[in-house]
């Protein structure tokens, strides 16, 4: 056995997990993150935080599912880097920087996952798995 095949499942829980987190923190301090969402004028603060708990917490889950990977990577991307951009653009505070690169690289990341798919270990593997022959390259490409 491949012992490779564990590493999707691994990179899923190391970025699915914090997103998790991060939507959990957002719950637990619904006024101070409507604070922080007006704070850098975005429209509709309490929609943004909905969405924004919608993406953390729900994308984090299926994330770290396996489940509907690539779509779900692909939003939770295009979501770090709209973060990036609203709230760790001021590069004169070196800490905001850091969130800034780090939400670039979360991105990437989630790109590596929307192309790559969810591997063996997954909730889309085991659909896949019963709907498709094992000739499929989709099949062979997360196997």
């Amino acid at each position: 056995m491949d012992n490779t095949r564990v590493l999707p499942l691994l990179g899923r829980l190391m970025i699915g997990l914090p997103f998790m987190m991060s939507g959990l923190g957002k719950i637990a301090a619904y006024g101070p993150t409507i604070a922080l969402i007006q704070a850098v004028g975005l429209p509709i603060p309490p929609l943004a935080y909905a969405c924004s708990i919608a993406v953390e917490l729900g994308g984090g889950l299926l994330l770290v599912l396996g489940y509907r990977v690539k779509p779900v990577a692909a939003v939770m991307s295009l979501f770090a880097l709209a973060t990036a951009v609203f709230f760790h653009s001021n590069f004169a505070d070196q800490n905001q920087m850091i969130h800034f690169l780090k939400n670039v690289m979360m991105a990437g990341g989630l790109l590596q996952i929307t192309y790559f798919g969810a591997g063996a270990f997954s909730l889309d593997n085991r659909r896949l798995r019963g709907a498709a022959p094992a000739t499929d390259p989709q099949l062979v490409l997360n196997a």
